[in-house]
C-alpha cells in the first residue's frame, strides 16, 4: 500500500479531481493523508497558490510533486516515472466518451463542475 500526501482545503474540486484521477489510474493500493493547510499559516504560504499538490508519502522535500491542476496526460506520467501507471486503465479512460473528462463532472454552462447536482 501507498501513502501520499495530499496538501488540501475544505470544498477544493481540484483536489478531489486528482484524488479521483490517481485512484483510477493507479495499479497500486493508495491511501491518501489529507493535511488541511488553512489551519496553519506557515502551510498557506507554501501551498496556499499551489494546491492540490501530491507528494510520495511523508517526505516534504520530494522533487517530484503532482501540483495544481492536472488532466489524466499528467496523472499518467507521474504514476509511471513511479512505477504505479495502471496502463489499461489509462487506456480504457483514454478511449473512454468524454476523453478527458474529470471523473464525477458535469457540464454547467459549458464548465465541468464537480459535486451533486444543485
Amino acid at each position: 500500500m501507498i501513502r501520499l500526501r495530499l496538501y488540501t482545503t475544505l470544498g477544493c474540486h481540484l483536489c478531489e479531481q486528482m484524488q479521483a484521477l490517481v485512484t483510477m489510474l493507479s495499479c497500486v493500493d493508495i491511501v491518501f493523508e489529507p493535511v488541511e493547510i488553512s489551519a496553519d499559516e506557515a502551510l498557506m504560504q507554501r501551498y496556499g497558490t499551489r494546491i492540490p499538490v501530491l507528494l510520495d508519502g511523508a517526505d516534504d522535500r520530494a522533487r517530484e510533486a503532482l501540483e495544481g491542476r492536472v488532466d489524466a496526460d499528467d496523472v499518467a506520467d507521474w504514476l509511471a516515472s513511479k512505477g504505479w501507471l495502471d496502463r489499461s486503465a489509462f487506456e480504457a479512460f483514454s478511449r473512454s466518451p468524454g476523453v478527458r473528462e474529470t471523473p464525477g463532472a458535469r457540464l454547467v454552462a459549458g464548465r465541468r463542475v464537480l459535486g451533486q447536482k444543485g
